[in-house]
């Protein structure tokens, strides 16, 4: 082959190359912006179901879309299209009306709810929500802090039952005046209950806006000890948790 060939093919390879890392790109564009992103949960606040480290995939298409589900909410476009409201019981990612960064918690309170918390017991709309002793753990939050806590199995009105914990009975947000859930809005909680900042503060997160979620949690895909950045490989053995990858959050 000539010279003059040979850099002809070389350039036709090269040419292939970038057209197949280009379609890629786009491809990846798409599924993160129409179907799931990847979020990591580095704080305590849904111990023990999402645990620091854990990385989630959350599905856009379960809520529709709104500008806070796409790659950039400084779109200036207001309402949400498409798919459905949000389920009680749901773990969902979104962004509260106070500040810029992503939350991941459980949908606690639909519109119109009343919610209350009485000596560490969720009421919802004056029912006390049933909750059942399963067991004792010990609790590390991102700043390494130990603590023992209560794991209780709660059950929502819906029949969607997860497990929660309890430091105590009687911490910050464990006894609560009534929240009423405005139209259109929902009321979410961390299952670590001592342990996490949510709709119970209204300043800090408050009511949250239908507009304002970004998709539903669906699946675990990695899991590692510390918030270890998964590009350490050589980190992996020992650290990486094998057992969760791969699995559903609602298990």
């Amino acid at each position: 082959m000539s010279d003059a060939a040979k850099k002809k093919t070389g350039k036709g390879e090269l040419r292939e190359t970038i057209v197949i890392i280009v379609q890629a790109l786009l491809i990846a564009l798409v599924f993160r912006t129409f179907a799931f992103e990847p979020f990591s949960i580095p704080t305590a606040s849904m111990q023990s179901n999402l645990l620091i480290g854990d990385y989630i995939l959350s599905s856009k298409y379960s809520y529709g879309y709104s500008r806070y589900s796409l790659p950039y909410s400084e779109v200036p476009w207001n309402g949400r299209i498409f798919g459905s409201s949000p389920e009680r019981g749901d773990v969902a990612v979104f962004r509260p009306v106070p500040q810029r960064d992503n939350y991941v918690k459980r949908v606690i309170g639909l519109p119109g709810d009343r919610i209350q918390m009485i000596d560490g017991t969720l009421n919802i709309n004056g029912e006390e929500v049933p909750r059942e002793l399963v067991g004792e753990d010990i609790d590390r939050d991102s700043s390494g802090l130990d603590l023992p806590v209560q794991l209780y199995r709660e059950t929502l009105p819906n029949g969607v039952s997860y497990v929660v914990q309890e430091v105590s009975d009687n911490a910050q947000f464990d006894n609560t005046s009534v929240y009423t859930v405005p139209p259109g809005h929902y009321f979410m909680m961390g299952d670590n209950r001592d342990r996490s900042l949510d709709s119970r503060s209204l300043t800090a997160v408050g009511y949250v806006p239908f507009e304002n979620f970004v998709g539903k949690a669906e699946w675990r895909f990695f899991s590692i000890n510390d918030n270890i950045p998964p590009w350490q490989i050589w980190r992996w053995p020992g650290n990486v948790r094998f057992d969760r990858m791969f699995t559903s959050v609602y298990e």
